[in-house]
């Protein structure tokens, strides 16, 4: 009986404390935690001003200015994000995603200038990315990249169809679905699509996510304009899941 009311209390005595501390612990939470939930949830314009603060007296936290980057880039304000990317490089110059990232606003911001400026932010786009695969042979996203900056570009300023093959080729021997993935979107940007289907068809039967679905239903629909196999291959896509 003496242990038993014993143990009761000791019960009581427990929730008592921890229904104590709790605000304590909410309040004891720094400005980096807190806008860390918000951001993961997808609150950016909340967790901004949070991150501010926080940098104000941790002015270094490779964090921090990583996620500010990120928020600046969702609101696109490609000077700013290119700016805490920049300030990442410099702090740690030896994480790839880093120079990613910062080649990839430093490439959104590109797009809004003129033509003539624009050439000449290409050269450090490209070092950005290929400086991100130097840095982990196993980056897959800075190929995507680097495809897609090949593509896009004319010849007399570096695009490059052998290059972007190049590049999906690697993608390939280090994830199979992106490399029938990236080697189809090659094919489909020159209008080959007979050969892309083959590509994405392959990506499908080795992958078999709903992107590798959603790829080959839109080739069949928009290009090769053949709907009844697009929506057949939605069928398929649905009763692989059910």
């Amino acid at each position: 009986m003496i242990l038993a009311t014993f143990s009761y209390f000791w019960g009581m005595k427990k929730a008592l404390i921890i229904f104590l501390l709790f605000p304590l612990l909410i309040l004891g939470q720094t400005n980096f935690e807190k806008g860390e939930k918000l951001f993961l949830d997808g609150n950016y314009n909340q967790a901004q001003p949070l991150f501010e603060t926080y940098l104000k007296s941790n002015p270094n936290h490779l964090k921090t200015i990583e996620y500010l980057g990120d928020i600046a880039g969702q609101e696109k304000s490609w000077d700013k994000s290119i700016g805490y990317y920049k300030k990442l490089k410099t702090l740690k110059p030896t994480e790839a995603n880093y120079y990613y990232k910062y080649g990839g606003a430093l490439g959104m911001k590109s797009l809004e200038v003129s033509k003539f400026k624009a050439l000449g932010m290409i050269s450090e786009v490209r070092s950005s990315f290929e400086k991100a695969i130097i840095l982990n042979p196993k980056h897959l996203e800075a190929r995507w990249a680097l495809i897609e900056l090949n593509l896009q570009l004319p010849g007399i300023v570096g695009g490059s169809e052998s290059k972007a093959i190049k590049y999906s080729t690697e993608l390939r021997e280090l994830s199979p679905v992106d490399g029938y993935l990236s080697r189809g979107h090659i094919e489909e940007y020159f209008k080959r699509y007979g050969q892309a289907e083959q590509q994405y068809k392959r990506a499908v039967l080795i992958g078999g996510s709903k992107l590798c679905y959603q790829k080959l239903a839109d080739l069949y629909k928009n290009k090769m304009k053949q709907p009844e196999k697009s929506n057949a291959l939605w069928e398929e896509y649905k009763n692989r899941k059910q």
